[in-house]
């Protein structure tokens, strides 16, 4: 006998598949998180300053306040940092300006200058004159530890 007619199978039908398989994510998770590890400290800001080398010890400074760091480049250009913030190349005006807005709102901030050895010893007393100006009752210097 001969067949010519189509038969149905009956297939079982699958239940969608309501998981998702995360193991994917997790392995670019750990991939961007090495990623970051290694260039965090990378991105350091800050301006390149040759400090002079001296032996002194440390400053006492409050845990709760953040200093007021202003930094003298080789080519005697100002430079604020407050914290993480670092401002851009300023006049010894408006540093003036800004250390006396900053000061004002808490007179007991640390104000402490970090100066390259190149500068002309004028452009620091200038600064230390100006700070002094804008309120700031002690000024440190910050230098680096003599190597060897």
């Amino acid at each position: 006998m001969k067949s010519t007619g189509i038969t149905s199978v009956s297939v079982p039908r699958r239940k969608p598949m309501a998981e998702i398989n995360v193991v994917p994510y997790i392995d670019v998770m750990l991939v961007l998180l090495v990623i970051f590890m290694v260039t965090a400290p990378m991105m350091t800001q800050g301006v390149k300053v040759d400090l002079p080398e001296t032996t002194s010890d440390p400053i006492q400074a409050q845990k709760d306040v953040e200093p007021v760091i202003v930094s003298i480049d080789a080519n005697g250009a100002y430079f604020m940092e407050v914290g993480d913030e670092e401002s851009e190349p300023m006049a010894l005006a408006d540093l003036n300006q800004q250390v006396s807005k900053i000061l004002a709102g808490r007179s007991q901030r640390d104000v402490l200058v970090r100066g390259d050895e190149n500068v002309d010893y004028g452009t620091v007393v200038r600064l230390m004159a100006t700070l002094q100006a804008a309120g700031a009752t002690s000024v440190g210097l910050i230098t680096e530890q003599p190597q060897g």
